[in-house]
């Protein structure tokens, strides 16, 4: 199932022109049921692979916030890179439950605001496979601006739908789904950022890798033999291997100038 979506010339986003509500999509994630959390130690670890180049280049590794941050798996990768402050924002009850303790410390429940946190007071802000969800990605990416330091990073993870796999499987893609208000490109990804006053714009693909059995999960198959097949390689030797795919995530980032001050400052 999915939303019926128009595509902007401009920019290149495809998006619901009529969603829902954001009380209602705030109210959905935080029922919602989770059952990804080794899946999210294997993306943490793709994403903190895909990062690394972009992070050499902040100057301080302070503070640092992560929007959808599920069961914190990525803060506990920049804990190790050397940030001494984490806060991750989550709706999802569940997700929080499924968090080890240690990070549960990290986690503020609730959907993003920008008005709970302090203006320039983080140097790296993450949103990895989050913007498609929200109303109104563009009002993210401009709050994270202003709780940026001057210098500091914003990075977004996104389904690229220009991407190989996602256009030969077309409408059977797993990104075209209910859940998602919008789908970007390697070219809408930068372009949300540049439009919003972010400099140095980059960004790359990159691979992520999982267990065969969670694949098989992905793959449009009908469910009784993808059921088969999940249960004929749960827990084998295929199924202790992480295979790596590049199946069209992308990572954009951009960097608030170091000039520049908000009246607030």
């Amino acid at each position: 199932m999915s939303h019926a979506m128009v595509l902007c010339r401009a920019c290149d986003l495809a998006y619901v022109d009529r969603p829902p509500t954001a009380a209602s999509l705030a109210a959905s994630y935080h029922e919602a049921d989770y059952d990804s959390a080794e899946e999210a130690e294997d993306a943490a670890d793709a994403y903190a692979r895909a990062l690394q180049p972009m992070l050499d280049r902040l100057k301080e590794r302070d503070a640092a916030l992560e929007i959808g941050t599920g069961t914190a798996a990525f803060l506990e990768r920049l804990a190790d890179s050397g940030f001494a402050k984490l806060v991750g924002v989550e709706p999802s009850k569940a997700a929080i439950a499924a968090a080890p303790a240690h990070r549960k410390a990290w986690i503020y429940e609730g959907i993003f605001e920008e008005e709970v946190f302090v203006p320039e007071s983080f140097d790296l802000i993450c949103c990895f496979m989050t913007l498609e969800h929200v109303q109104d990605p563009g009002a993210l990416v401009a709050s994270a601006y202003r709780l940026l330091k001057p210098g500091g990073a914003f990075v977004g993870v996104t389904h690229d739908r220009r991407g190989l796999l996602n256009r030969l499987l077309g409408r059977r893609s797993p990104i075209v789904d209910i859940e998602h208000m919008q789908l970007f490109s390697a070219e809408s990804a930068r372009r949300l950022l540049q439009i919003h006053g972010y400099g140095d714009v980059g960004g790359a693909s990159f691979c992520n890798s999982y267990r065969m059995s969670y694949w098989l999960r992905l793959m449009p198959l009908p469910d009784g033999l993808k059921r088969i097949l999940t249960r004929s390689v749960r827990g084998s030797w295929l199924d202790r291997r992480r295979l790596p795919v590049n199946v069209g995530n992308f990572m954009s980032w951009g960097f608030r100038p170091k000039g520049e001050f908000s009246d607030a400052a």
